[in-house]
């Protein structure tokens, strides 16, 4: 169900009763939600966001969860960015609540504008790291999902025996992902907390640094090679290799030797499942996308 600017200035009113909307606009927010920024007579501004699926709204609820515990980590300089502060929330009649919160910090970062000339790539790479950093104890009493190594592991040998029986994917990238998959050293990684959704519409950027972390609703205790596999194949090699040095060197304990191999693994990995979400959902400009970009692949390694 969708919501107009006015109904969303309407929720915020009854939301925020000690103030008054003055002026509303539409804004995009990522996802499935309708969105609105609500400005008062005292100046101030707010944004509301409303899910219109209910796929939205479980992702809403355990993202609302988990954002008083970020909060705390960024008051102590735990997280160096800002997370989405909850100033009030009312029901919805369909499911899910319309959550009021502060504007936040920065604009999405562009990936194809990361140089190695700016501060920028090692930043995002400390930010994450951050991340990984938290007490994984944070997720695991919110009830959020948390897998071991062996956990992880399964997954993916699941995942590339069904791709795989499709008969779809090139030979030569099923051997080389079997291959990884056999290789037990590059499994044997500590679970950290992850985003679990890192994507450009969320990562936002001020002044030459990440200023604000958004959608966290798919966060997880995983394996962080899933944090920096979509970053690392977005980007070049010398600025994936800057990322990648700012990110160990933040890390607490001892540097995950396997993390860029794991990393590479899953972005190339990523593109088989794009091909099962295709054929699942029957999509064939999906699948045709998934099928070129995986013949690319094949092409460029073999």
């Amino acid at each position: 169900m969708s919501r107009s600017p006015l109904s969303l200035a309407a929720i915020a009113s009854a939301a925020l009763p000690d103030r008054k909307a003055t002026a509303v606009r539409e804004v995009d927010l990522p996802g499935e939600f309708d969105g609105a920024e609500v400005t008062f007579a005292d100046q101030s501004r707010v944004i509301v966001q409303a899910p219109r699926t209910v796929a939205a709204s479980v992702n809403q609820e355990a993202e609302l969860n988990l954002l008083a515990d970020l909060a705390h980590h960024t008051e102590t300089g735990q997280l160096p960015f800002q997370v989405p502060n909850i100033l009030g929330s009312l029901p919805l009649e369909s499911g899910g609540h319309a959550v009021v919160t502060t504007p936040l910090a920065g604009t999405p970062i562009m990936l194809d504008a990361l140089t190695t000339r700016t501060p920028l790539a090692a930043n995002v790479g400390r930010a994450i790291a951050s991340i990984h950093d938290l007490p994984a104890a944070t997720l695991e009493r919110l009830g959020f999902p948390s897998y071991s190594a062996d956990d992880y592991h399964g997954r993916h040998r699941n995942e590339l025996e069904e791709v795989a029986a499709t008969g779809m994917v090139p030979p030569v990238l099923v051997d080389r992902w079997r291959a990884a998959l056999n290789d037990g050293k590059m499994w044997q990684f500590t679970p950290a907390v992850l985003h679990g959704d890192l994507a450009e519409e969320y990562l936002l950027v001020d002044q030459g640094q990440v200023a604000s972390i958004s959608g966290w609703g798919n966060a997880r205790v995983a394996d962080p090679a899933d944090d920096l596999a979509w970053l690392l194949a977005a980007v070049n090699d010398d600025v994936g290799e800057t990322l990648l040095m700012a990110y160990q060197a933040n890390r607490s304990g001892p540097v995950d030797p396997y993390l860029l191999n794991r990393a590479m693994f899953l972005g190339e990995l990523a593109l088989a499942r794009w091909l099962q979400f295709g054929l699942r959902e029957q999509l064939p400009e999906v699948v045709a996308d998934a099928t070129a970009m995986l013949s690319e692949l094949a092409a460029a390694v073999s």
